[in-house]
């Protein structure tokens, strides 16, 4: 409970305070009554699990997470991966992949993964949210449109066939009432500002079906029934050992997304109102809600960008907003159940329209194939292409790899391994004769990380000076780490150098550095005295010997 009580001491449950979080939170249920609903019909499940959801997890997140300002409850990055585990499993098998997700997502947060998640490239992040949400855009158009698609498979392309030869059968007064909801999600705020464009699509669309009695046009009554006036019930699941099995990968999955986005929306939510969340203990408190929303029939639930966006704006300064918006909801559902049985479902396809277009950020994902480096668009592409091809997991998996040699090549290409000239000769050791070329000493510079990337070009580079060297400097004063291979190649280097009749040296070698030269034996081998700390040091030395040898 680490945001609530950060909260607590900052005095942001003092009675000065209850009143923009009481409008935050009120505002924000009401903006997510539609979006519960359609976001679960989406996903496979019932309207009044979406609620269920929202209601449990919005009450949980706000107590036990890392934000003072999250908003958690289904969301529409969700609806790709929980509909394909819904229609394979069952809503059932779907509920045991939430509550198996929630305690990885625990199990994340006492790890301290939190920051790690952080470092998913944006290329990847932009790359698989693009492509939820054009399917989440095509996946509406059976309802937008009243379709009735052929049976189709489960990947993308066959159901986006299914659909095309479908559309000469759209259904006219479904369609028009889709379109008077989406005019309404993207144009009411300009003449009721205050008022939620999705709650005014749902209820404009609500009234006209109800008036005009549209024939074939569905509805959540038509589809599924009148919505119960309940609370969630609590129940076990019945899980056996096969389960957990088969929905390992799934559940994997929901926990990663749930992971990504909750942090996400957490870091919108520092950004717009100044605050710092804990990202691991984010994690716990999405971990929490997975873990009880199914058990009082909801399904998997994380940090809503949007929803957070709307607290924020509207004053929320501590979890209690988070607690409203709740109860907010249970209040709906215990007063006006039976009325959302008329909302038709194209009404709410207009809302998810709207989620998906904002998901998208289709102007941010053209500005980067327009203006980033050629890497960066080919992963942005790669992941694009696989979220919708494929599944998330492998889209961020294949993406993560991709960005991550990418950086390791261009880490490989910034090492640099120079020649400088060699210091001039003390005046002491000045007159000791000339020395022949062969006696000569050569001073190389290498700056930057010297890992398994950059190992080779040290070694190409320095091969070629071999024979004409008596006397080696490898200045390391701009290495700032070592690995393994890196390790391996300055030894092999070393014996190289030795074996052709060179004396190697090393100067401004760093602590940390020096510490993994000495555990490697690479100290020994080019001998304590033959470690210098400045290249004067090691200039001193080399007239010494001079002076001895004479």
């Amino acid at each position: 409970m680490i945001a609530v009580v950060d909260a607590y001491r900052a005095g942001l449950f003092a009675r000065g305070q209850w009143a923009n979080n009481l409008v935050a939170g009120l505002v924000v249920g009401v903006v997510a009554l539609p979006l519960a609903m359609a976001f679960a019909i989406a996903s496979g499940a019932t309207p009044q699990q979406g609620l269920f959801t929202a209601i449990i997890a919005g009450v949980l997140v706000s107590l036990f997470g890392g934000s003072r300002l999250q908003i958690a409850g289904p969301t529409g990055a969700f609806i790709v991966i929980l509909a394909g585990v819904s229609s394979k499993y069952g809503v059932a098998g779907l509920q045991i992949a939430t509550l198996m997700a929630g305690l990885m997502l625990v199990a994340m947060g006492f790890a301290r993964f939190g920051a790690v998640i952080r470092y998913i490239p944006h290329p990847v992040i932009i790359g698989f949210t693009t492509g939820i949400a054009v399917i989440i855009w095509v996946g509406q158009w059976k309802y937008f449109l009243g379709l009735d698609p052929a049976h189709s498979g489960e990947h993308f392309h066959e159901k986006l066939a299914a659909l095309l030869f479908a559309l000469p059968e759209l259904h006219p007064a479904t369609t028009a009432l889709g379109l008077l909801a989406l005019a309404l999600c993207l144009f009411s705020t300009k003449v009721l500002p205050r008022v939620p464009s999705p709650l005014v699509a749902m209820v404009v669309a609500t009234l006209v079906q109800a008036v005009f009695q549209f024939d074939g046009v569905a509805t959540i009554g038509s589809a599924f029934g009148d919505l119960p006036r309940e609370l969630p019930k609590f129940g076990w699941l019945q899980i056996t050992m096969t389960d957990v099995v088969k929905l390992i990968g799934p559940a994997f999955t929901i926990a990663l997304l749930g992971a990504i986005e909750s942090l996400l929306s957490a870091v919108v939510a520092d950004g717009m109102a100044g605050t710092r969340h804990n990202p691991n203990q984010e994690l716990v408190g999405q971990g929490l809600a997975n873990i009880v929303a199914p058990l009082f029939g909801g399904f998997a639930a994380t940090g809503a960008i949007a929803r957070t966006a709307t607290n924020v704006r509207n004053g929320a300064t501590s979890p209690l907003a988070g607690v409203v918006h709740a109860l907010t909801l249970l209040i709906i559902i215990l007063v006006a159940a039976p009325l959302a049985s008329h909302i038709p479902l194209c009404a709410l396809a207009a809302i998810l329209f709207v989620v998906a277009w904002n998901m998208g950020e289709l102007q941010h994902f053209v500005r980067l194939v327009r203006t980033a480096p050629r890497g960066d668009v080919a992963i942005l592409l790669i992941t694009f292409s696989l979220t919708m091809l494929a599944d998330l997991v492998v889209a961020v998996n294949v993406g993560v790899m991709l960005a991550s040699l990418l950086f390791m090549h261009r880490m490989a290409e910034s090492v640099e391994v120079t020649e400088e000239p060699e210091p001039a000769m003390s005046p002491d050791s000045a007159g000791h004769g000339n020395r022949r070329s062969s006696d000569r000493a050569l001073v190389y510079s290498i700056d930057g990380p010297f890992f398994f990337g950059a190992a080779e070009k040290l070694q190409t580079t320095l091969s070629t000076i071999r024979d004409p060297a008596r006397e080696v400097l490898l200045r390391m004063g701009r290495v700032p780490f070592m690995d393994a291979t890196g390790l391996e190649a300055l030894s092999e280097l070393i014996d190289d150098f030795q074996r052709a009749g060179a004396r190697v040296s090393l100067c401004e070698v760093r602590g940390n550095v020096r510490s993994k030269l000495e555990r490697a034996g690479i100290v020994a081998k080019v001998g304590a005295a033959h470690l210098h700390e400045t290249i004067a040091d090691w200039r001193a030395a080399q007239t010494e010997r001079e002076l001895l040898a004479t």
